[in-house]
This record gives C-alpha cells, structure tokens and sequence, in this order.
C-alpha cells in the first residue's frame, strides 16, 4: 500500500516522530474555550491510533490516490489535506485565513508534523492559496461519511463502559442556506444582463468584436433602468407608472439579449481556442436565464399572472436553491436546503441528510434504514422527533423497527390511546431531552453550517460533509481533553496526599 510514493513502513517510519505522534497532553491548552484545541486533540488521537488511522488512510488513498501518476509536481500529503480540511470548518473559515494558518500557526503545523525545527528551518515547507484549493476539493460527500462514521465509532468506544449503552437518538432539521442575495425578478434579470456583459468584456481582450464599442455606457444604462425600475416596483404607487419602468427595463434587457444571439453566431468564435469556447458556454447559459426572467418579468409585472413554484429560479449562480418557509417568526423565508441531523445521547451527529425538495415526514422509512445499517450490533433504546415529522405511517414504522421507546408528539387533538401514551413519565423525559439537538444545531452552524460558502451541489454537499466532520471531532475532542483533566486532578490529588503524609 502507498502513501505518497512510501509503502507505509516507510511511510509510519517517517511520520513515527511526527509531533502530531509524540505532542504530549500538555502542549495543548485544556482550559481554552476556543474550537480549535479539541479538534487538533482529537486529530492527534485519530494519527496516534494505529486501527483508526489505518481505517481513515485506507479511505483516503482510495479516493485521492488511486490511478494518481508521479508526475513529480509538488502536492501535499493525505494528513496534511485532512486536517486544513477540517481546520477550515472548524473555524468557519476562508481559504485565505487558512492558507495563513497553514504556514504560521504554531499548533496546527506540528500537528500537520511540519513545525519548524533544526533540520528543516532553512527549508521550511509552506503552503500555497491555490495548492490548498485544489487538494482540498479532492474530498468528497461519500468519502467524508465513511470517515465521519469512524470517528463516530471511535468516540463510543472511548466512551463505553463495561457493555455498550443502548443509543437514544434525537432527529431534526433545519436550514442551511445558500449564498445568494434575496432573489426578486428585477434583480435576477440584472444578475443574467451583468453576467453576459462580464463575458463579452472578456472576449474583447482575446478578439475583435464589432458593434460592441460602447460596452461600458450600456452596462450603466441597464443598470440605473433596473433601479430606477425597482423604486417604481417596491416603493411606488401608481400602477401605470410601474408596468411603463418595467417595460422600459425588458426592452433594453431584449435588446442586449439579441445581440448575445447574434454574438453566439459569430464566425470568429469557430474554431478558436478552448477558452473562447468556454466563455461562449457560459455567455449562452446567462443569455438563456435573462430570456427565462423576462419571461418571468412580464408575465408577473406586466400580466398581473401568478408563477407557479415549479418555474420559479431563486438565482442564477445556485440553481438548486430552494425557497423555504418553516412559520419562525425571525425568519419568514429562508434560501437553500433543509438539512436533517440525528445526535445521540453523546452529542455525536451519528446520520445527517441534505433534503432535495423534500419534507420532514417522508424521511423517516430512509432514516430507519440508515441507521439500522449504521449501528448493526447496537440496541437503539429511544428516537424522538418532533410534530412535524409525524403521520400514522412514520409512527408505526418507528415501532416495528425494533426501537422501544418511540418519541413522535402527535399533530392536532388527542384521543384517550395519544393522552396515555404521551402523559408516561419516560415520555416526558425523552421529549424533554429532545430540545438538546437544537444547542447540536447551534453548536454546527458555529462550525460552518449557517451558510455554506462553496459552489454548486456537490460543493454544498461536501460542505455538510466537512462541517459535520469537523463538529464530531470537536465533541471527541473535548472528550479527550475531559479524560485529561481528570488524570491531572487524580495526580494534583496524589500529590498533594504525599505532601500532607511527609508533614
């Protein structure tokens, strides 16, 4: 087996004095109350570990080694990937921040085992903006499951007694939103104009296109139609001076879509390079939005027509988002997907889902089998939802699963059978317990689930992925520097004792 070019005698070899191996309990701050010392402890405990970390490794080459070249370009190694991965999330951080810490930070270097010491301070190793980038996004959804699933089952191991506690699970979700700006017509179809004129800025550089001199004043024009449009729209009173703006606004925005069009044709284009081919892509994909948004404009402003939800786009950078309204009353409407986490009675996020235009009540048959593949040998004592996952089917299928104690309150009156069920002083405990999964919430939003800041739906995906990762190493963390503590007070203890038997 390789890692990096080593077999991994060697490989175990070299990184045997990796400080991530040899830092003692006490370099790391065990009082602090900030993020990052219980996960850096907690990754030492994953490298220090010789079952989980032949696990977690074997994963990893598996996903980013495999039918790899030694190309001899400089990369960096799987552990070094993992741990500004997860640091990144941690801390909810950027790309540049990290890139900072990754060569300044005193304790995360010798975590990664490059701190600087006599051998290599001449030739300290750093780490680059874009190498960082692209190594991280070698992660993916599937891959960081299986990891998170380890470290999942290494904390109950840490934890368990004499035999393994019976797993109370708790259910809920929330949104995690995308990052886009409140979506209005107006403001999409300015978002697909700017775009396409972004584009063709671009081309002007690379070839010569006619017709397209005054460039700069058009982008202004729109631009102050499309304001002077929405002060009209949201802020004025007359009907008839509100479809007049809005119908001045689509003629310009028509007028540049047909130029686009025309532009698409262009003979130059034809067998030019790659780059030019790639900007005509995305120059047809923005002109075919701003098409979908007059549409969508005229038919709303201008006809008085209600759209259907369907055929509504939320942004034109976040395809996939979704408009959500769960009735809180500090957030009316929420931009992005729901997320569906399950904890336990240790605070590890043991399952967690991203709901593509989905609902609460359906995701129970999926989670029962989830989690029954999950957690083969262990009993589940409890599961407890709240009332907006329960319909007759979800209760009955939470029953005959095997779970003694199902925990889902009931929508509306209750009968005589309802009452009795839910007065028990188990039932009770249980639901009162329940309301620890929304600190569990609070607790992962710290982590980089409020709003995800990558691209796309793989990258909002990877995104939980990570977030999830970094928050179940935070909580082994603190079970680890918890265990520490209590070692030092038994020796502060012992010692005081001798010193008290000597006087």
């Amino acid at each position: 087996m390789l890692r990096n070019g080593l077999c991994f005698c060697c490989w175990y070899a070299c990184h045997i004095t990796c400080p991530a191996y040899t830092t003692t309990a006490g370099k790391f701050p065990l009082k602090s109350r900030d993020e990052l010392p219980p996960v850096l402890k907690a990754l030492q405990y994953l490298f220090i570990t010789p079952e989980l970390n032949e696990k977690v490794f074997s994963l990893l080459e598996q996903k980013i080694c495999k039918d790899k070249k030694q190309t001899g370009r400089k990369g960096m190694d799987l552990w070094h990937i993992l741990v500004l991965a997860v640091v990144r999330h941690t801390l909810s951080t950027n790309l540049d921040r990290l890139e900072d810490m990754a060569n300044h930070h005193e304790l995360i270097r010798k975590i990664m085992g490059v701190h600087a010491t006599a051998f290599i301070e001449d030739n300290k190793i750093e780490f680059g903006y874009q190498t960082i980038l692209d190594n991280v996004s070698l992660l993916d959804e599937t891959l960081l499951a299986q990891i998170n699933q380890l470290i999942v089952e290494a904390g109950h191991s840490l934890l368990k007694k004499k035999e393994p506690e019976a797993l109370r699970l708790k259910t809920d979700s929330y949104v995690l939103e995308t990052n886009v700006h409140f979506p209005t017509d107006l403001n999409l179809l300015w978002d697909s104009s700017r775009k396409c004129l972004d584009i063709i800025e671009k081309l002007q550089k690379e070839i010569a296109l006619p017709g397209w001199r005054k460039i700069k004043y058009i982008r202004k024009n729109i631009k102050s139609i499309y304001r002077a449009t929405s002060q009209q729209v949201f802020k004025g009173k007359n009907e008839k001076y509100k479809k007049q703006s809005v119908k001045e606004y689509l003629q310009h925005t028509r007028s540049l879509v047909n130029r686009c069009q025309v532009l698409l044709s262009h003979p130059a284009i034809a067998g030019n390079s790659p780059t030019l081919l790639l900007a005509m892509i995305d120059l047809k994909r923005y002109k075919d939005y701003a098409v979908k948004m007059i549409d969508l404009t005229e038919r709303r402003l201008i006809r008085d027509e209600v759209i259907p939800a369907a055929e509504k786009i939320y942004s034109i950078f976040e395809p996939h988002t979704e408009w959500i309204t769960k009735g809180k009353l500090n957030k009316k409407v929420e931009l992005g997907h729901l997320l569906l986490i399950t904890t336990d009675q240790y605070q590890f996020i043991v399952d967690y889902k991203v709901m593509e235009s989905e609902k609460d009540p359906t995701q129970i048959p999926s989670l029962i089998t989830r989690i029954k593949q999950k957690f083969k040998d262990r009993k589940i004592y409890s599961q407890s939802v709240d009332k907006g996952f329960y319909s007759k089917d979800n209760f009955t299928a939470l029953l005959q699963s095997g779970i003694q104690e199902v925990i889902m309150p009931k929508k509306g009156k209750l009968n005589k059978a309802d009452k009795q069920r839910q007065s028990t002083k188990e039932f009770k405990q249980l639901r009162n317990a329940h309301s620890a999964i929304e600190s569990n919430i609070n607790m992962l939003e710290h982590h980089g689930l409020n709003r995800c800041a990558d691209k796309g739906l793989h990258g909002y995906k990877k995104y939980v992925g990570l977030s999830v990762l970094a928050y179940n190493l935070h909580i082994l963390g603190n079970c680890l520097i918890a265990q520490e503590n209590q070692k030092e007070e038994k020796r502060l203890r012992k010692q005081a004792g001798k010193y008290k038997q000597a006087a």
